[in-house]
């Protein structure tokens, strides 16, 4: 163990740190030359080479001029040390020094660094812009251009991949440099939703109040309680909006309206409601012209596009009950008179299976094409209707091999599934109301399911009896 009184030699110098900083740059190209024959990166000098992957060679004089400097240092006598001082948050990056990466001989280039926002234990959306400073806290500024992975995520919630669990952390959040007087926007946390209105708000400084909907969007999530009067008082109460802004207003999309009591938030935390427009896209308009609301703003819209947006879903959804419904349709078919039958299970499969194609395709595809133009107020009436019609077209199809009853089991199940699944659209459209999907629900089910032990009853008997 060396004491206080040992050599200097084996002392640190903590003065010669600055000096070689400032030497960097000149000792940077005088390298160790490498042993005879082999380079830095496994490959053969040859006597011709001047240069290795790994930089340039050092000359003689080169050399002498480092002994020089490490002399130097050496005799320089030891300086106080004083305490770094200490880190504030946030820290600013213009003030941590960053290392740039090198161009690599061997392997592929890093990648990025870490962000100097991330902690551990916490996952940093990419999102994220910076954390502002408030008399509460550090609150995230997040950006309003979706990148690369936000579109990705929209993609695979439009298709109903990652739609469970789609969501992003609740509270309070920021857009451009906002203050104790910019307006503050109530949203879900379904990340969808939040997406929607970050990228409508460019140029606009604001703070958006995230609630804890369970990754459901704001309409589904008010009529589920989820969007609630409790909730948003909870959450203005958690973040201490209070203590960042002095209006003392909050700014709720109005499909939340069925799920929050304005007079019970502005009794128990304080904040008055004021019900913002329908689209994400009005908002900046809303704001602007001084939280009023046209009448456009006002109205609920369920153009082509907008039910175009739907159909990934529910042909993503279908994907394991179809799978189930084959396999029944499958050991259904053949069922013979020699009890089974793998030839009659296969040929009559594929018949059944082009019915269930077809009832897939007219209730969860063309239903909500030509929703406006099909006759009937219910659903499930409306897509008994297009079921028919691809019904008539399966029957027609396998009318000569089949038969008339089995094509007429065909007909029946192409409807029924039809009208099933045009019923998935119940509750996205403002065609109807939560009595109404109950009442329509407790009206189509049973004559449904009587359709299709008809359907099933059919087949069966025509295959015991072909």
């Amino acid at each position: 163990m060396n004491g206080p009184n040992d050599s200097k030699d084996n002392q640190t110098n903590p003065g010669s740190a600055p000096i070689l900083l400032g030497l960097q740059t000149e000792l940077q190209p005088m390298v160790k030359v490498p042993d005879q024959g082999h380079s830095c990166c496994g490959a053969a000098n040859t006597p011709s080479q001047e240069k290795t992957c790994c930089g340039p060679t050092a000359s003689p004089d080169q050399m002498q001029k480092v002994d020089q400097i490490l002399k130097s240092l050496m005799n320089e006598p030891l300086r106080q040390e004083t305490a770094p001082p200490p880190v504030q948050e946030p820290l600013d990056t213009q003030d941590v020094p960053t290392a740039e990466p090198v161009e690599s001989c061997c392997g592929y280039a890093p990648p990025p660094p870490s962000s100097h926002l991330e902690r551990p234990g916490y996952q940093l959306w990419s999102f994220v812009d910076k954390f502002i400073s408030t008399p509460v806290g550090q609150v995230p500024k997040v950006t309003t251009v979706l990148d690369k992975s936000d579109i990705q995520g929209t993609i695979m919630a439009r298709l109903g991949g990652a739609r469970d669990n789609y969501k992003i952390c609740p509270g309070l959040y920021s857009v451009g440099d906002p203050d104790q007087d910019s307006p503050v926007l109530v949203t879900a946390n379904y990340k969808l939703t939040f997406d929607s209105l970050r990228k409508e708000l460019d140029g606009l400084n604001a703070w958006i109040l995230v609630l804890d909907t369970r990754g459901i969007n704001v309409w589904c999530a008010a009529g589920k309680k989820l969007f609630s009067t409790e909730e948003v008082i909870s959450r203005v109460k958690m973040s201490g909006l209070h203590n960042i802004v002095k209006h003392k207003e909050l700014i709720l999309p109005q499909l939340s309206a069925t799920g929050v009591s304005a007079h019970l938030v502005k009794k128990w935390c304080g904040f008055k409601v004021i019900w913002g427009p329908i689209r994400a896209n009005d908002v900046k308009k809303f704001i602007s012209a001084g939280m009023q609301a046209d009448k456009p703003m006002r109205q609920v819209t369920f153009t082509t596009a907008e039910r175009l947006e739907l159909i990934p879903v529910e042909l993503y959804l279908l994907r394991k009950p179809a799978l189930w419904a084959l396999a029944a349709i499958f050991l259904i078919s053949g069922i013979s008179p020699g009890f089974f039958s793998f030839s009659a299970g296969f040929s009559r499969g594929i018949m059944a299976a082009s019915a269930l194609l077809v009832g897939i395709v007219t209730g969860a595809v063309v239903v909500p094409i030509l929703l406006p133009l099909l006759p009937g107020p219910a659903f499930y009436y409306k897509g008994a209707l297009t079921g028919f019609f691809g019904g008539v077209l399966v029957a027609g199809l396998w009318w000569d091999q089949a038969g008339a009853m089995a094509s007429l089991a065909l007909l029946i199940f192409v409807t029924v599934i039809s009208s099933f699944l045009a019923m998935n659209f119940t509750g996205s459209t403002p065609f109807t109301s939560p009595s109404g999907v109950e009442k329509e629900m407790r009206e189509a089910i049973p004559r449904q399911m009587a359709a299709l032990g008809a359907a099933v009853a059919i087949w069966l008997i025509t295959g015991l009896f072909a």
